[in-house]
């Protein structure tokens, strides 16, 4: 026999009750007042379990009674749903309560007072075994439950529905293009890799697909220094390898669109920041170098055959063809040598978009970079990539910069001694002795030598350096020499020398040209002068 059960004090099922449900005017009686649906059901239930009211009296007893939840009145199977689930799983109630809680349920469902889909969603496998609502028993249902769970589990991490992958990179790219575009609030870094890292653990998105999209928001946003601050998160060797896939996709046949600018820029930042080795990034372009080499030299040997073809004198002609080749004029002058040159720059024009190195290089000088752009001009120097216009003009660019303040301040102290001497206020020793000192940077002159000629392309620039070059030798004389350093003579010679005096050869006659080139050639000694 099963031990007693505890049962709940009754408020409304009382004994009156019962004994009037049993009778045979069960139909007759009514409660007096309204009571509480749950409260009540939960009190027959438990009536019925016990024994004190036979399951198929329960219909009777709810037709005596009205709910005080009006609102409630058409949810009484799916409180009794409940209220049947949570005496299923109650392990006190064994044998003979048991046996009445099956029958109690059965009867529940045969009179329709609770739908047979709230059982299977709210009760156990054992529980809806016993009480014919389950084909399978219990542990079959079980088992069966366990393989459906893990074959959602596997899909779900397969193909990662719990967690949209997409949605995960979408939140990535709105993060980084709010921030991007946000100059004023840089001290938002913090937040903004925490945020970062909570969205690549949460969406479990790839960590190389993160820095790709980081360097595409970089691309479109190249002036924020936070960029500076998130892509140090990721390993610098790893760094190089993805920028390097970058540049490798437009190396592919079917992929006909140039490189973007934006991405030779920020390689460039990247480098000269010291996120990438240039060596790792520059082992991912293109050409080869020795098949650039080649190609150009192949390329300048044409040039050089088709130069020397001119003005060529046909020794076996003979007659009308000897006459038609006296009637041949050869003129080579300075404009048919520029036009010459202004063919093969066209000609050569391709190969900057093709050649993914000389665009690294327009992007070191677009930064200001001249520490790698050094080292590209020289490894490419069998290229003369200087011939090429947007790096000539990028290279005219950072020399401009790099004279910017030299300039400035002559051009100030130019126009203050010219004041003067219109109001008779100065002396010939002033005049003579400037009251700034211009000291180019080393560079300046390693600039010159790599513009080689083609600073004739830019005649105010070349004036501007003209003039750098007399105030430079003009502060020179007040300052101290230092032992073991290039003297200011030495320097002025070696720019004419490779920069100057070639360039002059291919502008057209300007006399503000000639003279400013004339005042620097006077500030060598006459043997100098005169050798140059």
């Amino acid at each position: 026999m099963s031990p007693p059960l505890q049962a709940p004090d009754y408020k409304y099922v009382t004994e009156e009750c019962l004994r009037e449900w049993k009778s045979q005017s069960a139909a007759a009686f009514r409660l007096p007042d309204p009571v509480p649906m749950p409260r009540f059901l939960y009190e027959l239930c438990w009536a019925t379990v016990l024994g004190d009211l036979p399951p198929h009296k329960c219909r009777a007893a709810l037709d005596s009674v009205v709910f005080a939840e009006e609102a409630w009145q058409e949810d009484s199977g799916s409180v009794l749903a409940d209220i049947v689930a949570h005496l299923g799983q109650d392990i006190t109630i064994s044998g003979e309560y048991r046996n009445r809680l099956v029958k109690m349920t059965k009867s529940f469902v045969e009179s329709s007072l609770i739908a047979p889909r709230l059982l299977q969603e709210r009760c156990e496998e054992e529980f809806l075994w016993e009480v014919e609502q389950s084909k399978s028993k219990g542990q079959d249902l079980k088992a069966k439950e366990v393989r459906v769970n893990t074959r959602l589990l596997y899909q779900q991490t397969k193909f990662n529905l719990l967690r949209e992958e997409s949605e995960g990179y979408a939140k990535l790219v709105t993060l980084l293009c709010q921030v991007g575009s946000d100059l004023v609030c840089q001290n938002a870094s913090s937040a903004t890799i925490s945020i970062i890292k909570s969205l690549i653990g949460h969406f479990d998105l790839d960590p190389n697909r993160v820095f790709d999209i980081v360097l595409e928001c970089f691309e479109l946003y190249p002036d924020n220094s936070i960029f500076y601050q998130l892509i140090p998160l990721f390993p610098k060797s790893h760094a190089a390898k993805i920028l390097g896939f970058k540049f490798q996709y437009y190396q592919q046949l079917d992929v006909n669109i140039p490189v973007p600018s934006g991405l030779f820029r920020i390689a460039a930042l990247l480098v000269k920041s010291g996120l990438i080795d240039l060596d790792n990034l520059y082992a991912h372009l293109l050409p080869n170098d020795d098949e650039a080499f080649e190609h150009f030299g192949s390329f300048v040997s044409r040039k050089i055959d088709e130069a020397t073809k001119i003005g060529k004198i046909n020794l076996a002609a003979t007659g009308k063809d000897l006459m038609d080749d006296e009637k041949q004029e050869i003129t080579i002058d300075l404009y048919t040598a520029l036009e010459m040159e202004n063919d093969i720059v066209e000609e050569r024009a391709p190969e900057i978009e093709k050649n993914q190195k000389l665009g690294l290089l327009l992007g070191f000088l677009s930064v200001h970079d001249w520490d790698h752009a050094q080292l590209l001009f020289e490894r490419l120097a069998q290229l003369n990539p200087v011939e090429h216009i947007e790096i000539c003009h990028g290279l005219f660019r950072i020399i401009e910069k790099t004279i910017s303040s030299a300039y400035s301040a002559y051009c100030q102290t130019h126009h203050k001694i010219s004041r003067n001497i219109d109001t008779n206020m100065i002396d010939a020793s002033s005049v003579s002795s400037p009251s700034y000192l211009v000291h180019p940077p080393k560079v300046f002159f390693q600039m010159l030598a790599v513009c080689g000629p083609y600073l004739h392309r830019d005649t105010q620039l070349f004036q501007k350096v003209c003039r750098v070059l007399k105030a430079y030798h003009a502060s020179s004389k007040e300052s101290a020499h230092t032992t073991g350093v290039m003297s200011p003579e030495s320097h002025i010679e070696e720019a004419l020398g490779s920069c100057l005096l070639p360039s002059l050869q291919l502008i057209p006659a300007n006399p503000a040209v000639d003279m400013e080139i004339w005042g620097v050639l006077s500030l060598l000694p006459y043997e100098v002068c005169h050798a140059s």
